[in-house]
């Protein structure tokens, strides 16, 4: 019988046939078929994905237009999340640890959206706007539809609102949960009160309204969706689909053997002056079950990679979700099983008013790999060597009155070889999922020249599989700017594993002179800003004949 559910089922995107095999006996009396469930969980899915579309193309930045530096989630009525489009894995994964707790406090009315960015509520950093609505179906809240987008001005005295800081009002406007659409009508005045605290109103203007639009799709495919198979099937299927989804954690974490798996690694500073902080962790794995413990973490720093408790949650999500089949569902139940603790007021746990603006970014890809790192010893053939390591944050503008502007954007590294075979070279890894910006697009909208833009060769780490190699990417100002660099592995080599080398590290350069991880500094028309990220670390040692 098992076998004829296996070729039934065999071969099909989505629920495939471990369904049959992880659902209790009783379910095909009294739950929906596998069939059904999959085709219910690609179309949840799919209203994220065409939300996302929509948020791009009627976007005004290159930062959401280009960069893709957005997410799209639909979330029950309790906050807990149902299904995500395969954006960017910190915003995500932050939402669906936080959104319960923000959804409680707000009295929710149909035709509502609120906006949100303050870390300590849920968010991220303060860049990385969040526009919520409600769905309400005869006076029954069902559902939220949410997008999160990353605003290169959000009102930092900062171009690219990503300062080197020391508290969080230093980073710009904080927004706390605000109505900024009643009755399906936009509030003027609360968005003219946000956009007029930016550089660039107009654009800023043009990317909110595209995350209103998005959600508004998002709003009438969900509708279209539960008006088609009823509400009350709606919440089964929502509850089968959460619970196929532990059900495949549980089994993924049974593969790792039970034990305590340990493991330490540093930052390379906090960019003013504090070097080689700290983050452990313990892993206790048992019974389809982990628990990640960070204590001995350092604590909180003056500089900016603090993490809120949310951003660490996603990092910790996101690699514990990377074992798990590629079918398993983007919802809540594949994180049931995993239970976090953290120190509060340490880095990865941070407390108001601590600045964070590159905890998001930096300290979320170290937590990845310190957790893969102590996964190592479990799973030596199945855990890569360490990534570049850093999303290589570097912000860019002028406060010119007349000719003012921001920028900002991430830069791609080397990947970690692993077991599989060599790392890819020049990508994004981890924590984000962006795109760079077209040579074109930063040419044609800003004072930049590009001058140099290829792959970083021989700085990905020596093994029986190489790691892959960075980047380096290389800009001419034509008028005179403010710059920001906040990037990590600049001291401290992404290290390689079962007995592969490490990479090597990325540098900052201006006119040539090495710069710090994380610096700030005005440059004049003419001076050229080199940024060269470090490679993946090696996995496995050369064999004789190799060497």
């Amino acid at each position: 019988m098992i076998e004829y559910w296996r070729t039934l089922y065999a071969g099909r995107q989505g629920l495939q046939s471990d369904f049959i095999l992880l659902c209790p006996k009783q379910c095909y009396y009294d739950c929906m078929d596998a069939i059904d469930l999959s085709i219910f969980s690609s179309r949840i899915d799919a209203i994220c994905e065409e939300m996302g579309v929509v948020l791009r193309r009627t976007a005004f930045s290159p930062n959401i237009m280009d960069r893709l530096d957005f997410s799209c989630a639909i979330f029950d009525a309790r906050g807990q999340l149902c299904a995500q489009a395969a954006h960017i894995p910190v915003h995500l994964g932050s939402m669906a640890y936080a959104m319960s707790a923000i959804v409680s406090q707000i009295e929710w009315q149909a035709g509502d959206m609120v906006i949100l960015n303050d870390p300590y509520l849920g968010g991220t950093h303060l860049p990385d706007v969040t526009v919520i609505a409600p769905l309400f179906i005869d006076t029954q809240l069902c559902a939220f539809i949410c997008n999160r987008a990353h605003h290169a001005d959000i009102g930092a005295e900062s171009p690219g609102s990503m300062p080197i800081s020391t508290r969080l009002d230093e980073e710009g406007m904080i927004i706390a949960p605000t109505v900024l659409v009643k009755n399906d009508q936009v509030d003027e005045a609360v968005m003219t009160a946000i956009i007029t605290k930016t550089r660039t109103p107009r654009q800023a203007r043009g990317d909110f309204s595209a995350q209103i639009s998005a959600n508004r799709v998002g709003l009438q495919r969900l509708q279209d969706l539960i008006d088609g198979m009823g509400l009350v099937d709606f919440d089964v299927a929502l509850r089968q689909l959460n619970d196929y989804a532990e059900r495949l954690a549980i089994a993924t974490l049974k593969t790792i053997p039970a034990g305590y798996y340990q493991a330490e690694d540093f930052m390379d500073d906090d960019g003013l002056g504090q070097r080689d902080i700290a983050i452990k962790v313990k892993l206790h794995v048992d019974g389809g079950k982990v628990d990640i413990d960070f204590s001995g973490t350092a604590a909180a720093v003056n500089g900016n990679i603090n993490c809120p408790l949310s951003v660490t949650a996603a990092a910790v999500y996101y690699v514990f979700r990377c074992l798990m089949p590629d079918y398993t569902p983007a919802c809540q139940g594949s994180f049931r099983p995993i239970s976090i603790r953290a120190p509060k007021a340490c880095l990865v746990n941070a407390t108001r008013p601590a600045a964070v603006a590159a905890g998001n970014v930096e300290t979320s890809t170290r937590i990845v790999d310190v957790i893969l790192e102590a996964l190592a010893a479990a799973l030596p053939q199945r855990i890569p060597a360490a990534s570049h390591g850093s999303m290589n944050n570097l912000a860019m503008g002028s406060t010119d009155p007349e000719l003012g502007w921001d920028y900002y954007e991430t830069i791609g590294g080397g990947m970690g070889a692993s077991a599989a075979g060599p790392g890819l070279s020049a990508v994004q890894t981890h924590m984000t999922n962006t795109l760079n910006t077209p040579v074109e697009v930063l040419e044609k909208r800003y004072p930049l020249r590009v001058r140099r833009y290829m792959i970083r060769k021989h700085s990905g780490g020596e093994g029986r599989y190489r790691g892959g190699d960075g980047l380096l990417r290389e800009f001419e100002f034509l008028r005179p700017a403010t710059v920001t660099l906040l990037t990590e592995r600049r001291r401290l080599a992404p290290p390689g594993h079962v007995g592969g080398a490490d990479a090597r590290c990325g540098e900052n350069r201006l006119n040539g002179q090495i710069h710090a991880p994380k610096f700030s500094v005005q440059v004049q028309a003419g001076d050229c800003l080199t940024v060269a990220t470090p490679g993946g670390g090696g996995w496995g040692r050369k064999s004789n004949s190799e060497e």
